[in-house]
């Protein structure tokens, strides 16, 4: 008899814990220096993003066109609030990717996907809210939060969005997104912006409720 080999972490996904925040227009000055008191990486990728047919619960894209992302809703442990500064809607994902090569690299975008231009500048934080200085090894199986601001184009308009995605063990998600945000937000947002459960959603729901979801608009 052959004992089955224990599941690997592709075939478990990587769950992790996420509050985002998307907001029109483009990124102010004032807000970048804001998220430049951390260390951070940066990177510019463009991420194509299933639309049609929309699928309850599931996001699916194609991460700068060299990843297949397949994510699941897990559903929401409740609010993140942070005292008279932020409050956003939790969200808990299962996360499977797979390499992806384009079958036609020249081809324009498919009917039903939508592109989407990222310029990201990434801090991550420990458990305990402490920043982790830009190229430091990875915290293995420590829990951690990144926490990203990012220039977002699409359908020809310009928004931005501060997310915080919390990974590692599933007991200690919360504590380290709390942890995170707790520091980020000891300082407001410049300019009376005020991160709220209005603003609060995954790149999935926005993309399909916002201006031109049924339009293959050029980026």
């Amino acid at each position: 008899m052959t004992a089955e080999p224990p599941e690997s972490p592709a075939t478990e996904g990587v769950r992790s814990l996420e509050v985002r925040w998307i907001f029109p227009g483009q990124l102010e000055a004032a807000v970048a220096g804001w998220f430049g008191r951390f260390p951070a990486r940066t990177e510019s990728r463009e991420d194509t993003y299933l639309l049609d047919p929309q699928l309850r619960g599931l996001s699916v894209k194609v991460r700068g066109g060299a990843a297949l992302e397949v994510t699941v809703y897990r559903g929401s442990p409740g609010l993140l609030e942070v005292t008279e500064r932020a409050r956003g809607r939790m969200q808990a994902w299962q996360k499977w990717t797979f390499p992806f090569s384009p079958l036609r690299p020249e081809s324009s975008d498919p009917v039903g996907w939508r592109p989407v231009l990222k310029s990201r500048r990434i801090s991550r934080f420990s458990l305990s809210g402490e920043p982790v200085a830009a190229g430091a090894p990875g915290l293995g199986g420590e829990p951690r939060c990144e926490v990203e601001l990012t220039e977002v184009r699409t359908g020809g308009q310009d928004w931005w969005t501060l997310g915080f995605e919390a990974a590692g063990p599933a007991d200690l998600l919360r504590s380290a997104l709390q942890a995170a945000a707790a520091l980020v937000f000891t300082q407001a947002l410049p300019g009376g912006v005020e991160p709220g459960p209005d603003e609060s959603t995954s790149y999935a729901e926005w993309l399909c409720r916002s201006p031109g979801a049924d339009s293959n608009a050029d980026t």
